[in-house]
């Protein structure tokens, strides 16, 4: 959303979750009388049957942990669900589907903006009555007005994410000799002393441009602070103000020295950047990502033992800020299939499934700590809760031609930006030049 978010509350402590309305929706295939669940972290759910699509950015890893979700929810209801994984195009997919009539029953959004857009253009539909009550009960207030456009609960955030970290290989560290550095001149020190023991320090994965927004907003927000942080996300500022310019000379110390990263920053995908650091032996030491990294990775690594995570760090005399992530299930299509699905994936029995997986944060408050798989993961979840300071992902608030769209926006200009980090003014101005475009 374009407002201000002040906080966020997602504790992942131990708690009841009340139970929820049951749902009543209609059928489609074979009908049998609602399945009643005894616990209270569940919800009731009717076995609808049929067939639904769900759609979402997630493969790989994310991906068979979310099939392990919906195989749940298949047990339950007797729907046979196909996922699509739609990768970072995701508004471009979900458009065309749109213009021809085929839209997937339910989709999840990464992005604030794009369900802003879609709900703007009365695409989607309202949710209130399925799982209002229990996004009252066990998210926090933010959530719920993320979710929402106007007043209407439109979006459900299954999935959360602290993306204020990076992730490092003990072993690399431990045979340079340094520990997790607290400041941002102690980032880049620690870099040259890691490199000087024969590892690169750095691995982005800057091929999907989302992960340089990633970095250039934890920038931001420590210098800038949280209130132009969100004159920023809303465009009451533009992109050529100088605490932009500021933030992204900073981004440039990181990104100037090529010698500092695996590979060609803007060439190197997510999951290679990730997997860089979690190989034996490493290939990098340090990467700048969410707390879905784990989840990400397919090189086999144990938690502590091989890698660890710390706060992204501070820059000059700021506060310790937090900036995060989540993805929202929307429905497209109103069917007694998403209906259902909807509703289960608004309980803690649904996010757990996944929590116990790894590489999983839940906004939903009921989720029990103890799911986690290690205290890794515990410690990240719980970290959006002991943030002084939060905010959303800017670039998800943005619309999605300016935030969220591979090959436009600021996902574009920030990997030109990379490749020529000493054109700071010529990079701003052609930020706001696309960001007055997408703001009309």
């Amino acid at each position: 959303m374009r407002n201000p978010i002040r906080s966020i509350r997602l504790a992942t402590i131990v708690s009841l979750l009340v139970l929820v309305a049951a749902g009543c929706g209609g059928s489609d295939g074979e009908t049998t009388q609602p399945t009643t669940v005894s616990t209270a972290r569940s919800q009731e759910l009717t076995r609808v049957g049929g067939t639904m699509e769900v759609a979402a950015v997630w493969s790989g890893e994310e991906q068979a942990s979310f099939k392990q979700v919906l195989d749940a929810f298949t047990a339950k209801t007797g729907t046979q669900v196909t996922f699509t994984s739609t990768g970072d195009t995701i508004a471009t997919v979900l458009r065309t589907r749109l213009e021809g009539g085929s839209p997937p029953d339910v989709a999840v959004l990464p992005q604030p903006g794009l369900l802003r857009d879609l709900a703007g253009q009365k695409v989607l539909k309202p949710i209130d009555d399925l799982v209002g009550q229990a996004v009252n009960q066990s998210f926090a207030p933010h959530w719920k007005e993320l979710g929402s456009v106007e007043g209407t609960l439109y979006g459900l955030f299954f999935k959360g994410a602290n993306k204020s970290l990076v992730w490092y290989n003990t072993t690399a560290f431990r045979n340079a000799g340094v520990n997790p550095p607290k400041t941002y001149d102690e980032l880049l020190a620690t870099a040259k002393t890691v490199k000087d023991s024969g590892v690169t320090p750095f691995s982005l994965g800057g091929a999907a441009g989302w992960v340089l927004t990633d970095v250039f907003e934890n920038i931001y927000i420590r210098q800038a602070g949280a209130e132009k942080y969100d004159a920023l996300s809303r465009h009451e500022i533009p992109w050529t103000d100088p605490t932009v310019k500021e933030a992204l000379r900073t981004m440039s110390r990181l990104v100037s020295d090529k010698s500092l990263f695996a590979g060609s920053i803007t060439q190197t995908p997510f999951v290679q950047s990730v997997d860089n650091v979690f190989r034996t032996p490493p290939t990098s030491a340090m990467v700048i990502e969410g707390d879905f990294v784990p989840g990400s990775a397919t090189q086999k690594a144990e938690p502590v033992k091989d890698y660890n995570a710390f706060p992204f760090p501070t820059i000059g005399s700021s506060a310790p800020a937090v900036v995060g992530g989540g993805d929202a299930v929307v429905m497209l299509k109103d069917t007694p299939q998403a209906k259902e699905l909807v509703k289960f994936l608004a309980t803690a029995e649904a996010a757990e499934i996944w929590a116990k997986l790894g590489g999983f944060s839940s906004p939903n408050k009921a989720v029990d700590a103890s799911d986690y798989p290690d205290d890794v993961t515990r410690s990240n979840a719980t970290a959006l809760a002991q943030a002084s300071v939060f905010r959303f992902d800017m670039s998800d608030l943005a619309p999605a031609d300016f935030g969220g769209t591979p090959g436009r926006g600021e996902w574009a200009l920030l990997q030109q930006f990379v490749d020529n980090p000493a054109d700071v003014d010529g990079i701003a101005a052609q930020l706001e030049q696309a960001a007055a475009t997408a703001f009309k």
